[in-house]
């Protein structure tokens, strides 16, 4: 068996996987230190080794988050696909991350961030300020080279495109993970990029 497969994750790694369980498992629960390091099976002191704050485990989740999603994204934006299509991937891959990591749901929405650092709340900002500039990008290189044309300027169709997947993502935590962000999300898109487009 590959060496890489049986090893175990560090405790860093443990922790933010802990951190991020606790999130998903008690839905609007704020999360203590104390908490986690019992949910790890170590004590506080053991935590601050490997973090020197709570703030820095959710950063830790954040670079997770961001990492994870804009590697997809270089993907999916070096790919033949045409301008719709790669918008349509980018929204979909957000909104099935977020379907099979709940906990990160939470922190998108700033639910997981109430009473946090402000820093962290800034951070989730760029990220999805991140997300719409990409959009934008897509929409205005398919305007140039596909003859794309949407009803609303590119900067205005992306923001559209994301508030609709933030609203999903809204849902599903407000409904503590009941409704899922992919369900209608393919018959809800053809809608939306119809309306865009002209």
């Amino acid at each position: 068996m590959d060496a890489e497969l049986t090893e175990k994750p560090s405790r860093r790694e443990q922790i933010l996987q802990s951190l991020a369980m606790m999130l998903e498992s008690d839905p609007g629960a704020r999360i203590t230190t104390a908490a986690l390091a019992r949910h790890v099976g170590v004590s506080e002191a053991a935590l601050y080794r490997h973090f020197p704050s709570k703030a820095r485990m959710f950063e830790g989740l954040i670079a997770f988050i961001e990492d994870t999603m804009f590697s997809r994204i270089n993907i999916i934006t070096g790919s033949d696909a045409n301008g719709m299509k790669q918008c349509e991937q980018i929204l979909t891959l957000l909104l099935a991350f977020v379907e099979k990591n709940p906990g990160m749901a939470r922190i998108l929405t700033g639910d997981a961030l109430s009473g946090e650092t402000d820093r962290l709340r800034q951070r989730i900002n760029q990220f999805f300020e991140r997300m719409e500039t990409q959009l934008k990008q897509i929409l205005r290189t398919a305007e140039q080279t596909e003859g794309l044309r949407t009803q609303l300027p590119s900067g205005a169709t992306a923001n559209l495109m994301l508030a609709c997947a933030e609203g999903r993502i809204r849902q599903f935590v407000r409904s503590e993970f009941k409704a899922r962000p992919t369900i209608n999300w393919t018959d809800q898109w053809s809608i939306l990029a119809v309306a865009a487009s002209r």
